[in-house]
C-alpha cells in the first residue's frame, strides 16, 4: 500500500513540474490525496522542503519617472480632451493665486488716518509758540492702536504754499488710508453752518473746519469708515446742513451741565434711542454713562443724519449716523478717555471694534 502511494506521488510530482514548465529542483512538493485509513501515514511521510527548493519569484522593477508620468497623464486625461486638462489646470492655478492674494488683504494691518488739531500762534508769541503746530492727542491714538492697528496723523494740505508747495491732497490720504477719526478740539465757527458768533469766545476754528470738511467728504466719497469723536460729530452734522447750540447752556436753559472744570471726570446717563446700530452693539442696558466735555452740541439735525442716542435728562443729542454710508457715526462724547473695566463709563471698544470691521470690509 504504502509503495504504490510513494510511486503515485512521484507521477504526480513529475506531471505538476512539467505543465508549469519549472524545474523540479525548485518545485514545491504536492501531497495527494490520502484516504481516511492513510491520513496518518501520509502525515508521517510529509517532508518539509528548505526554503532554497520554494519558488522564486522575480523582482518588481522600481517605477521611474516615465512610469509616474504616464500613470499620471493617464488618470488625469482619462475621458477629457486635451484642452479640457488644460483649463482644468489653469483654473486650479488661478484658484490658488486669488486664494493667497485675498489672505495676504485681509490680513493687512489696517491703517487708520486721524485728522490734526491745529495750534494757531498768537500776537508776539516766541520760540515754537510762534509756529503754526499740527498735532495729535496721544490718548485717541492709543485708543484706536489698542487693536493693533496702525494710525496715521493726516495734515492740512495747501497747495499755494510759498515755502514749498506740493501737488498731495487730501483725496490722496483717502485713497490710501482704511479709515479716519476726527478728534475733538477747538469749536466748529458758526460760519461754517451760516450763522455768526454771539460771543468771541465761541468763535471756533473756521481754518481747521475747512480742512476737516474737505477731509471728511473725500473719506465718505471713497466709500471710507469714519468716526467722529466730540467736535467731530458736530462737524459731521455740518458737513450735510446741520445746526449747532453755540452754547448749551444759554441756548439750552434746562439742560444739565455737560461741561465744567472737572474736565473728563463729568459725565452723564445716556440712552441709545430705539432701532439705532449703536444699540445693537451692547447687551440691553436702560443707561449707560459716558463722559461730557462739551458746551455746543447739534441742534437743527443735517440731510441723511439719524440719532443714535441722546442724553435722557435734556434731550441734548449725543450720537449721529450718516444714513447712506456703510459706517460714518459722530458720538459726542470721548470714548477714548473711557478706561475698560476701570470705571463706571461705558466701555466703547464694540464701536471701535465695527468702526474697524467696517475698514477692513471696505479697503478692497
Amino acid at each position: 500500500m504504502n509503495i504504490m502511494s510513494d510511486e503515485k506521488n512521484k507521477q504526480e510530482s513529475t506531471v505538476v513540474a512539467g505543465a508549469t514548465g519549472v524545474d523540479t529542483a525548485q518545485t514545491v512538493v504536492v501531497q495527494p490525496q490520502a484516504s481516511l485509513s492513510d491520513s496518518a501515514a501520509v502525515t508521517n511521510q510529509a517532508q518539509v522542503l528548505p526554503a532554497s527548493s520554494a519558488v522564486a519569484q522575480p523582482p518588481t522593477p522600481a517605477a521611474g519617472p516615465q512610469d509616474h508620468q504616464s500613470a499620471y497623464q493617464t488618470a488625469y486625461q482619462a475621458g477629457e480632451s486635451p484642452w479640457r486638462t488644460l483649463v482644468r489646470v489653469v483654473s486650479a492655478r488661478l484658484r490658488a493665486t486669488s486664494l493667497r492674494t485675498a489672505k495676504g488683504i485681509t490680513h493687512r494691518t489696517l491703517k487708520i488716518g486721524v485728522s490734526a488739531r491745529i495750534f494757531h500762534p498768537q500776537a508776539g508769541a516766541k520760540g515754537l509758540s510762534s509756529k503754526t503746530l499740527q498735532y495729535l492727542e496721544e490718548s485717541i491714538a492709543q485708543w484706536v492702536m489698542a487693536r493693533d492697528v496702525m494710525v496715521f496723523m493726516i495734515p492740512s494740505v495747501n497747495t499755494n504754499g510759498l515755502i514749498r508747495p506740493s501737488n498731495i491732497r487730501l483725496r490722496d490720504y483717502a485713497r490710501h488710508l482704511d479709515g479716519l477719526v476726527l478728534q475733538g478740539g477747538a469749536d466748529v465757527a458758526p460760519e461754517s453752518y451760516s450763522q455768526q458768533s454771539t460771543r468771541p469766545e465761541w468763535s471756533g476754528d473756521r481754518t481747521r473746519d475747512m480742512y476737516e470738511l474737505e477731509l471728511l467728504h473725500e473719506f465718505i466719497e471713497a466709500d471710507k469708515p469714519l468716526l467722529g469723536i466730540c467736535r467731530g460729530c458736530q462737524l459731521l452734522n455740518v458737513a450735510f446742513g446741520g445746526s449747532l447750540y453755540q452754547d448749551i447752556a444759554t441756548e439750552v436753559p434746562n439742560a444739565i451741565a455737560h461741561v465744567n472744570d472737572l474736565y473728563d471726570q463729568n459725565g452723564h446717563e445716556l440712552q441709545f434711542t430705539a432701532q439705532s446700530s449703536l444699540a445693537q452693539l451692547f447687551p440691553p442696558m436702560a443707561t449707560a454713562r459716558v463722559n461730557s466735555i462739551h458746551h455746543q452740541s447739534i441742534k437743527n439735525l443735517g440731510r441723511d443724519i439719524m440719532v443714535e442716542a441722546v442724553s435722557p435728562e435734556d434731550n441734548i443729542v449725543e450720537a449721529i449716523r450718516y444714513q447712506k454710508a456703510k459706517f460714518v457715526v459722530g458720538l459726542q462724547w470721548h470714548p477714548e478717555f473711557h478706561l475698560t473695566g476701570q470705571s463706571d463709563l461705558l466701555d466703547c471698544t464694540p464701536i471701535l471694534d465695527s468702526f474697524l470691521r467696517a475698514a477692513r470690509e471696505t479697503r478692497f
